[in-house]
């Protein structure tokens, strides 16, 4: 059974999103080359629509070994509004999510690489199909951030086993979470 990790950005008080006012500071060349690491490790990307979007518009245009990586395999995009993806090899999963993704792990191959926290991910959650949890922590206090910015919200919760740690020179620390269910 293939295993969804969600990797995601946060900052020390727990906010998720406005990565251009805090994550980019602390992006450096160990950042990237566990970057690249994790998703030569997998053999598809979930993402929300959101998130694809941001994507599908940046990805295909670099030339780095994380674009080659991503730019090349199956994307899966959780939505109810796209009907169709932009973005090479990209399924748009706009039935029941729970069951479509049930039957993606179901699949032969690798890890499925998710990157951000949102609606998708509390879903998987909530329903035991998220594995692996990564939490790249970043030394900021953001000071704000709407309740849909967090990253924990009423409802959702789990169990979670430390896998590893790693410290990058940038002060990132990466917390890896196993789910468990």
């Amino acid at each position: 059974m293939r295993r969804i990790i969600n990797s995601t950005f946060i900052t020390v008080d727990g906010v998720t999103e406005q990565l251009e006012k805090w994550h980019f500071d602390d992006h450096g060349e160990q950042a990237f080359d566990y970057a690249i690491e994790r998703i030569q490790g997998c053999d598809a990307l979930l993402l929300g629509r959101k998130t694809y979007e941001i994507y599908a518009a940046v990805w295909p245009t670099r030339d780095d070994k994380w674009a080659e990586r991503a730019n090349n395999i199956n994307k899966y995009v959780a939505s109810s509004t796209l009907t169709t993806g932009s973005w090479d090899n990209t399924t748009i999963l706009s039935g029941d999510l729970v069951e479509e993704i049930t039957a993606i792990k179901a699949q032969p191959g690798q890890d499925i690489l998710m990157n951000g926290y949102g609606p998708v991910a509390r879903t998987l959650v909530e329903h035991g199909l998220l594995d692996v949890l990564e939490l790249w922590i970043h030394p900021v206090l953001f000071g704000g951030g709407s309740p849909n910015e967090l990253l924990f919200h009423e409802g959702t919760g789990a169990k979670l086993s430390l896998a590893g740690t790693r410290t990058l020179d940038s002060g990132v620390v990466i917390l890896t979470y196993d789910v468990v269910n």
